[in-house]
Order: C-alpha cells, then sequence, then structure tokens
C-alpha cells in the first residue's frame, strides 16, 4: 500500500510569537480528526493512525506539541502548563479553517484533549484519549493520587504511587533533565521496546524512581543505545531515527516541563470548566492492558471519576503497554473507527450525501 503524503505547516500565536508545526493529510474537506502525542513524542509517531484515517477520507492532524521538534522551544517552566498548551492546539485548530474537530490524545495528549473538552467544549465534536482516563493527568496531584491503587502502593511505602518519577521531576528537575540529555537515544530505546508484562500486584520500576535518585536505579549515565536492539523497538525505523533526531536537537528540558505545572493545570480545569468537569460529547477511552504506569485496566479506581462525568463514554482494552497506538496501531485504530461509526456517525466521511441504508 503506498504511503499517503503529508503535508507541512506551522502556525504562529500568542502574544510571544510562537509557532508550533503540523503534519496534515487526507481530503481537506474530509471530516476532522487531531491527534496529540504525549510525552515524549513528535507528530509523525502518529503515523499508523495519520495513514489509516486519512485513507478513510478523513482529514487528519498531528502537531508537533509544544516544546517537541519543530515548535518553539523554551525553557520557561510555565509555558507548558495546559492553559499555554491548550492555546498553541487551537492555533492549529483554526489555521485548518474549521471550528471544531474529533480529538485524539495519548499522555500527556490526553491531558490536553481533556482540558479542551472541559473548558471549550463548542470545538470538541468528540474526544479519545490513549492510556490516561479523564480526570487524572489535568486534574494535577488531587486527579493523579486518587487514581493511585493503594493496594498495590501502600501510601507509606510508595506516597506518590507509581508516579514517583513525577514527583522527582518536580523535587530534582535539573538532575533529571541533565541524565537524559547525556543520551536521549537510550531514553527512547528503553521508552519504545517492547514492554515487560508485570505480573497483577506489582509495583512498576518508575515507583522507585524518587527513592533511587533518578532513572534505572539512580546511575549516573543511561546505557548505551546497543542495549535495546532494533527488533525489540515497537515502532517503524524510521520514524524512530526520526524522532531520536528531533529529541537530539530539542533535547528533554521542555519536554520536562510539562511535568513541572500540576497546580497551574489543576486551577485552570476547575475555574474554567464549562460544565463542573462534565463531559457531553462522545468519549472514547482505550485502556492499555500492560501499562504499569497507567493501570487503570487492572485498577478501577483510576476511572472513577471519568466513569462518573462522561454522560457517553465508551471503553475498551488494548492488549498493549502505555505506548498502545505504537505498538498496537491495528487494535487502536480499529478501536477509534467503530466508535466513530457507532458514536459520531454524522462524522464518517460522506455520511450526509451516502447515508447508510439499514437491512430490514
Amino acid at each position: 500500500m503506498s504511503i499517503i503524503p503529508y503535508e507541512e505547516h506551522s502556525v504562529t500565536y500568542g502574544d510571544e510569537a510562537k509557532s508550533i508545526f503540523y503534519l496534515a493529510a487526507g481530503p481537506r474537506q474530509g471530516p476532522l480528526i487531531i491527534f496529540v502525542h504525549g510525552w515524549p513524542g513528535i507528530a509523525k509517531t502518529w503515523h499508523p493512525q495519520l495513514q489509516a484515517f486519512a485513507s478513510l477520507g478523513f482529514r487528519v492532524v498531528a502537531p508537533d506539541m509544544p516544546g517537541y521538534g519543530r515548535s518553539t522551544t523554551t525553557s520557561v517552566k510555565t509555558d507548558y502548563s495546559q492553559e499555554k498548551v491548550v492555546e498553541g492546539v487551537l492555533a492549529v485548530l483554526h489555521d485548518t479553517g474549521r471550528d471544531q474537530a474529533i480529538w485524539v490524545g495519548h499522555d500527556w495528549g490526553c491531558a490536553t484533549v481533556y482540558t479542551i473538552a472541559n473548558t471549550r467544549p463548542e470545538v470538541v465534536r468528540a474526544v479519545a484519549g490513549l492510556a490516561i482516563p479523564y480526570g487524572v493527568l489535568e486534574r494535577g496531584w488531587a486527579g493523579l493520587l486518587a487514581a493511585v491503587d493503594r493496594h498495590v502502593y501502600p501510601e507509606k511505602e510508595y506516597p506518590y504511587g507509581q508516579l514517583s518519577y513525577m514527583a522527582f521531576y518536580e523535587q530534582s528537575f535539573d538532575k533529571a533533565i541533565t541524565f537524559q540529555n547525556k543520551n536521549p537515544h537510550t531514553m527512547l530505546r528503553y521508552l519504545f521496546r517492547k514492554p515487560e508484562w508485570l505480573p497483577e500486584n506489582t509495583p512498576s520500576p518508575r515507583a522507585n524512581v524518587l527513592k533511587q535518585g533518578g532513572w534505572f536505579g539512580g546511575i549516573d549515565s543511561p546505557p548505551p543505545p546497543s542495549t535495546v536492539k532494533d527488533e525489540e523497538l515497537i515502532m517503524k525505523l524510521d520514524v524512530f531515527q526520526e524522532f531520536v533526531a528531533a529529541m537530539e536537537k530539542t533535547g528533554f528540558g521542555s519536554a520536562g516541563c510539562y511535568y513541572m505545572n500540576h497546580k497551574a493545570n489543576e486551577a485552570y480545569n476547575l475555574s474554567h470548566s464549562k460544565h463542573d468537569g462534565k463531559l457531553f460529547m462522545p468519549v472514547l477511552f482505550a485502556h492499555a492492558r500492560w501499562d504499569s504506569v497507567s493501570d487503570c485496566a487492572r485498577n478501577s479506581g483510576a476511572t472513577v471519576y471519568m466513569r462518573r462525568k462522561c454522560e457517553k463514554l465508551t471503553e475498551t482494552i488494548v492488549e498493549a503497554g502505555h505506548h498502545l497506538a505504537v505498538e498496537k496501531p491495528e487494535d487502536v485504530n480499529a478501536a477509534i473507527a467503530r466508535w466513530l461509526v457507532e458514536e459520531v456517525k454524522d462524522w464518517w466521511p460522506g455520511f450526509w450525501s451516502h447515508r447508510f441504508a439499514k437491512q430490514p
């Protein structure tokens, strides 16, 4: 199957003249889906989804999020609050000439699409989150700690649960970033290798990052890239190489700044919520069965807020680790497509001119 070509766009926004880069593909008049990556990522990490949905007739868009790739990178931590990040992503929407989209997010991208759904519901036809439930990351530590399974992570031993690496950023930001920037290539190889499936009720290694003083048990430098072979990667090699080049250029500093705005994110989502946190548009949440950090497939407590606040919620489980859209693209694409057909059918390409005919 031939590759659908990408268009490259960049739009300037804000008083400080920042720019955000994005890829686009598919028919210009097709229903719009915007894919928002997390930590770490670039637009191209959505390659399997961009190709699949463009081929179905959707107009697909994926930005390099602020601080990544070809978008503006700064060292100002407050530039990466969700309020500021949403400003950049909405500039992408406006640049397409549309006033509404279907939004799909992963990891920190979930925080962004959920913040948009909560504070700007008029621009959201529907929203999908991969791995991170609604009401967790974008609500700061209140949402994050409420999602920790205290049967696995007793508070006395694991005050931050599996999220101690997030606390490590807050308490030792320079140390965390210096370590990651010593070898971005290695960091990406470990993050995007085939996941190790932990037995049920086994604490994640990330629960010990704060206690051990850093990643990999607190060692001074990451191991060499060769410790993770190409065949262990879950990402297409050409896309991975482009990803590595982008992260080697920007480093992990701006990416790490996303973790430094929990209080601001919580305050913004509380003060600007349009419906007291309730979402009335269709919502899809895809659990990652073997995600050792966002363990909601095995921890129902992590989804209590989402299930209470989302009026039209659909859930599915993908047999994958945290990076499910990369590891199991066919499964994720199928889940999104089925949800669109069932819950957002008016946005299926050609629906209005060629209504589906049901047989008696």
